[in-house]
C-alpha cells in the first residue's frame, strides 16, 4: 500500500519568537504580490499546532469547537488577522527603529489584558508554571501564547536583536541571535541565496 507523503506546510518558523513567527504568516508582505498564508480557521489552527502554541489535542478539540458553531469560525479568524498584523506594525517600527504607532501598540495591550485572565499559576515539580485556563474551550486560545510572546519581547533585552528581513520582496521579522548581530535574511536559504543569484546577474550583465 502506497502511503501519501504529508502536504508541505505553508508556514515557516525562522523568527526565533513565536510572536514574529505569527507576524510572519504574510508572504511577499513588501510588494503587490501579498499572499495570505491565514487564509481560513483550519490554517489559524494548523500554525497553533505546528508552532507549539497549542497542542495536538487542543487543535482537535477546537476542530471540533467551529464544527458545532461555524459561525465564531470568522470572527476568530479576523481577530487573529488584527493581532497579527499590528504584532507586525510594532516590531517592522522596532526594527527600524520608528516610532511605534499608538494604534498598534493600544490594540496589543487589549489582548495582553485579555491573556491575562486565561491563566493561573500551577505547582509542578517543585517549581510553578503558567498554565492556561481550558484552552480547549476557547476558539482564540492559539493567541494567548502570541500575545504573551510579543510582551515578553517588547520588554526583554532581546528586543535589540529585532530585525526585518533585507530582501525587498519579504520584510519578514527575525531575532538576530549570531555573535555579530550582522544577520540580514529571515532565511539564508531562501531569501539570502535569491539576493545573491540577482547580484550575481547584474554582475554579469554589467560585464
Amino acid at each position: 500500500m502506497r502511503v501519501r507523503a504529508k502536504p508541505k506546510s505553508p508556514f515557516e518558523y525562522t523568527g526565533g519568537n513565536l510572536c514574529l513567527d505569527f507576524a510572519n504568516t504574510v508572504n511577499n508582505r513588501a510588494n503587490d504580490r501579498r499572499e495570505e498564508l491565514l487564509t481560513d480557521y483550519e490554517r489559524l489552527v494548523q500554525w497553533g499546532e505546528e508552532s507549539g502554541a497549542i497542542s495536538k489535542k487542543t487543535a482537535e478539540s477546537l476542530r471540533d469547537l467551529g464544527n458545532q458553531a461555524p459561525g465564531n469560525f470568522q470572527s476568530t479568524l479576523r481577530r487573529a488577522v488584527q493581532l497579527r498584523d499590528v504584532i507586525y506594525e510594532v516590531f517592522s517600527a522596532v526594527a527600524n527603529q520608528q516610532r511605534i504607532p499608538n494604534t498598534a501598540l493600544m490594540i496589543l495591550n487589549k489582548e495582553v489584558q485579555h491573556v491575562g485572565r486565561q491563566a493561573q499559576i500551577s505547582p509542578a515539580n517543585r517549581h510553578f508554571v503558567w498554565e492556561w485556563l481550558c484552552p480547549e474551550g476557547s476558539l482564540d486560545s492559539m493567541l494567548w501564547p502570541v500575545a504573551r510572546a510579543a510582551a515578553d519581547l517588547l520588554t526583554s533585552d532581546e528586543i535589540a536583536k529585532v530585525r526585518q528581513c533585507a530582501a525587498d520582496d519579504c520584510a519578514w521579522l527575525f531575532v538576530d541571535r549570531t555573535k555579530n548581530h550582522r544577520r540580514r535574511w529571515c532565511d539564508m536559504n531562501s531569501c539570502g541565496n535569491r539576493d545573491k543569484a540577482r547580484r550575481y546577474y547584474r554582475r554579469q550583465k554589467a560585464g
